[in-house]
């Protein structure tokens, strides 16, 4: 399973017994809630996967690790792209709108963010100002022509969109890559650089 996870993954099985010692009340209550934690884009020890804990803030994120083997469910982006929210927030309106181009698209997507983690867990986590998080699985390159179509496409909805390709060798902002700088922001499990080809990275930043 450890090769399998991959970051925005969301997980249920961790406990407060799990979390470190100094970890802050907001998460130990988070963890007892029942709610997930997310997979981050971080190196790990063997057995272990890089989580995030989600707190009622914005600001409230803690960055932890988590046994495998403690794992009892998982769920994927690309498992929430059809699931209905019980809420109406212009997040889950904007899904509703992009849901039928995405799908046309070609390429597998998800959920994730904010909207994601509502729509997996049922724990509010939206609000009126919220913007959509989309990830996009692009194993193969996708041109910059296509990229600005598709960001005139997430442009039509009734919030910001953003979304993030996930290519083989780490995330970069599809706005960026739509963009018209010569070197975009490639994030991996190991650093973040400046690169000009996010699926061939041969140059990168000092």
């Amino acid at each position: 399973m450890v090769s399998a996870l991959l970051a925005h993954d969301l997980l249920w099985g961790m406990t407060p017994r799990q979390l470190p010692a100094d970890a802050p009340t907001w998460v130990i209550d988070s963890i007892s809630a029942g709610q997930p934690v997310v997979v981050r884009r971080a190196l790990s020890a063997a057995g272990q996967v890089a989580v995030g804990v989600r707190g009622p803030l914005r600001e409230q994120r803690f960055a932890t690790q988590m046994e495998v083997a403690a794992i009892t469910r998982r769920v994927r982006p690309e498992e929430l792209c059809h699931v209905q929210g019980l809420r109406d927030f212009p997040a889950l309106r904007a899904l509703a709108q992009l849901r039928s181009h995405l799908d046309e698209s070609g390429w597998a997507w998800g959920v994730s963010g904010s909207a994601g983690f509502e729509l997996a867990s049922g724990f509010a986590a939206l609000h009126e100002g919220s913007d959509l998080d989309l990830i996009l699985r692009t194993p193969r390159p996708l041109s910059r022509a296509d990229a600005q179509a598709l960001v005139a496409i997430l442009d039509t909805a009734v919030c910001r969109v953003d979304l993030q390709l996930q290519t083989p060798l780490g995330a970069v902002a599809l706005r960026e890559w739509a963009g018209t700088a010569s070197r975009v922001l490639l994030k991996s499990a190991t650093q973040a650089s400046l690169v000009t080809d996010p699926w061939h990275p041969q140059e990168q930043a000092a």
